[in-house]
């Protein structure tokens, strides 16, 4: 008999099967706003159906199938298909455009690529006939690109037909040609160890790498996270975030296909959508960054939905301010809600805080280790393991690190060490309960006059003012001191503050060299498609802002 706590040895296409086998009729995919609507049952089958069309295609063992497409129905369907068929599915943010498409192509030398129309000012299909030119004119099928050696194949997530792109109708009708003992003796090949995902990390330093994950990677890492917020066939998720991101297609997809729970999905985050989904569904999770959850208790309807049957969700992209917590818990009746903190090549989670955890621990730290993964501080010159209550960097060990980035040996070795340890990048203090909380990154750490300053620790402090509604503060660059403290502000509606005020209100509170000599107000942030805000794109913005600092 399985444990519940014990790590399973299986393929995403072996997890499905199992769900499959015990809740056949429950609802597994739904989406509110079109009339599209899967038991378990129905979904396994529509996998399968794919799965066998892009075998017939030609797609082997190993081959990269990049799928550039919002949370459209078939981004799951194809998610359990490629995993099905041993193919690799590589995950295309969805604010890309061209050049950061050809970087990801070449760099990944993917053979598939699958899209959709466009997203907000980006059209897809011009992008994508911009860069492949031979597309237009050559058989489907074999692709010869100068550009893209590897691609050999492009589909369209879609009814309509595209000059050498093969539509969705024509894949699932070319199920047929594969046969169920070419289909099985394919699975019988996979290995839980196989790749079968790969993600680009945001890029938020650097260029973009590709981050390789296992079925026992991001499998074990779903069911985890999913009994961490005691998910059951009874529970029905919605999920608005970015299916490309681990946010979505592990935190959300493998902890609700684990654990037999519907996904009630929106194609991209709309409060109104968001609360209507809730409350049509009686959705007992719910998932976001904060600004998602600030925008649905701040939306003009929001008292006129009922969030009763909430209980659970995760709020997670960056630290969660103590008034929108109590909001969240209060008037969406998210008792529940959970916290976790981990990066990509993580798979992604190490790190979670429980149900019954009190709320300064959900607002305070990021929770405890997950079941079979170490965390633990390191001092970043010695590599130490430091005690309770020092900062350092943030390392962890088990199931859920990475194979590799891929084609990049060099960055692999400098970010797991020889004994296995993931080196995050972020600073953080562990308590003696184990309770981690993360301080800030080397990038974000501001040095000013050799005097090191932790944005977090600000940031905390100048949420105690009545008039903003969120903060990031930043480097700003100086000649004097080399870094300034820049605070960038967004006010509530009706705010009424000026720069100085700010400084007011911290002078005789904090440090003096902690008070920001540099406040800007604005409307958003800059973000990446995931919902994590950019900080160094503030450092960039605050040399214009600020043309004549010191």
């Amino acid at each position: 008999m399985e444990s519940k706590d014990q790590l399973r040895e299986l393929t995403l296409g072996q997890i499905l099967d199992r769900t499959v086998e015990k809740f056949p009729d429950n609802e597994a995919i739904v989406y509110v706003d079109r009339d599209f609507r899967l038991t378990y049952r129905e979904f396994s089958d529509l996998v399968d159906e794919m799965a066998k069309g892009l075998m017939a295609l030609g797609i082997q063992k190993g081959e990269k199938v990049a799928v550039w497409a919002t949370n459209i129905p078939f981004w799951v369907t194809l998610q359990f298909a490629t995993a099905k068929i041993g193919a690799i599915l590589l995950t295309v943010n969805t604010n890309y455009k061209s050049a950061e498409l050809e970087y990801l192509l070449i760099q990944s030398e993917t053979e598939n690529l699958f899209l959709i129309d466009g997203f907000q000012d980006t059209d897809y299909v011009t992008t994508v006939y911009d860069l492949i030119p031979e597309l237009k004119i050559q058989e489907r099928g074999k692709l010869s690109s100068v550009t893209f050696p590897k691609l050999k194949r492009v589909g369209f997530l879609g009814q309509e037909k595209h000059r050498g792109m093969y539509s969705i109708p024509e894949i699932r009708a070319l199920s047929v040609m594969t046969s169920d003992e070419d289909y099985l003796e394919r699975q019988r090949t996979l290995a839980p160890h196989d790749v079968v995902n790969m993600q680009y990390t945001s890029g938020t330093t650097g260029f973009p790498k590709g981050v390789m994950l296992t079925h026992y990677n991001i499998g074990n890492n779903g069911y985890f996270i999913g009994a961490n917020q005691k998910f059951t066939k009874d529970d029905r998720l919605c999920l608005p975030v970015p299916l490309f991101h681990c946010f979505g297609c592990v935190l959300g997809v493998l902890a609700a296909v684990n654990h037999g729970t519907c996904m009630v999905i929106l194609e991209g985050f709309d409060p109104l959508l968001a609360m209507a989904s809730v409350e049509q569904e009686k959705c007992t999770a719910l998932y976001g960054v904060p600004t998602m959850f600030i925008a649905i208790l701040d939306h003009p309807m929001s008292a006129k939905f009922d969030f009763s049957s909430l209980r659970t969700g995760i709020m997670a992209g960056s630290n969660c301010p103590v008034h929108v917590m109590e909001q969240v818990i209060d008037k969406m009746n998210m008792t529940d809600i959970t916290i976790c903190y981990g990066l990509t090549e993580a798979s992604p989670v190490m790190t979670y805080t429980r149900i019954g955890d009190d709320i300064r621990l959900r607002v305070e730290t990021v929770g405890r280790a997950l079941p079979h993964i170490e965390v633990k501080v390191i001092d970043t010159d010695t590599g130490e393991t430091l005690p309770a209550g020092s900062q350092g960097e943030v390392c962890c060990r088990g199931y859920s690190v990475m194979k590799g980035y891929y084609n990049n040996p060099e960055a692999t070795s400098e970010a797991i060490d020889k004994e296995g340890w993931l080196h995050s990048g972020d600073l953080g203090i562990m308590d003696e309960q184990g309770n981690l909380s993360i301080t800030g990154r080397y990038k974000d750490m501001i040095i000013r006059g050799g005097e090191n300053i932790y944005p977090k620790e600000i940031e905390e402090f100048l949420y105690r003012m009545d008039e903003i509604r969120d903060v990031q503060v930043a480097a700003v660059p100086s000649k004097k001191y080399g870094e300034e403290v820049g605070a960038f502000i967004i006010l509530k509606e009706n705010a009424d503050i000026q720069e100085s005020d700010v400084s007011d209100f911290c002078r005789g509170k904090i440090s003096r060299f902690k008070i920001p000599k540099y406040v800007h107000f604005l409307a958003e942030y800059p973000m990446t498609a995931s919902g994590k805000i950019q900080k160094y794109k503030l450092s960039e913005m605050s040399e214009t802002i600020w043309p004549d600092r010191k």
